[in-house]
């Protein structure tokens, strides 16, 4: 007959240590700021005092109003381009995003790109050579080969408008 097995030892349960941090409230902490004066008044609104050294203003690529519009307003843009230029959609369709330069050439371009199947607009890539300035290019994906869009936009007032526009037409023979 054979042994019979040995019991398995179970896990040791060890105490777990306080997640509370040390507390003593008979002296002041070290690290801690002062607190700021009170002030009383509508327009006092910084608690924070201000900085001693002048802090360089970069110009913003993501942020509020006025900034650059988010990735996916781009890539919808660049998707609205590349219809208008494979023929499936209006050009009027993004008149209000563009100047009427870049709208009249856009008109004017026609049908550039031949696709059976609706574009797709791929990753994009975003750079910001001045203040108020964003070009972009975005890889657009069609049936047999994939074409590089190119967009730029110059910020007038809070709007963001295409001023050029860019790619490659189709250079596949046509038939009679």
């Amino acid at each position: 007959m054979s042994p019979l097995p040995r019991p398995l030892p179970l896990p040791r349960i060890a105490p777990f240590p306080s997640a509370e941090p040390p507390y003593d409230d008979d002296r002041p902490a070290r690290d801690v700021p002062a607190a700021p004066p009170y002030i009383q008044g509508a327009l006092a609104l910084a608690f924070e005092p201000e900085p001693s050294e002048p802090q360089v203003q970069r110009p913003l690529i993501w942020g509020p109003p006025g900034a650059v519009p988010d990735e996916r307003r781009l890539r919808a843009l660049a998707q609205a381009v590349a219809e208008i230029l494979s023929g499936r959609r209006p050009p009027s369709s993004v008149s209000c995003h563009m100047t009427n330069r870049a709208h009249a050439e856009l008109v004017r371009s026609g049908k550039i790109i031949n696709s059976v199947h609706p574009l797709r607009a791929g990753r994009l890539h975003v750079s910001q050579p001045e203040d108020g300035v964003v070009e972009m290019c975005v890889l657009v994906h069609g049936d047999d080969r994939s074409r590089v869009l190119a967009l730029r936009l110059e910020r007038r007032g809070v709007q963001w408008l295409c001023t050029d526009f860019e790619t490659t037409p189709d250079r596949t023979p046509r038939r009679p």
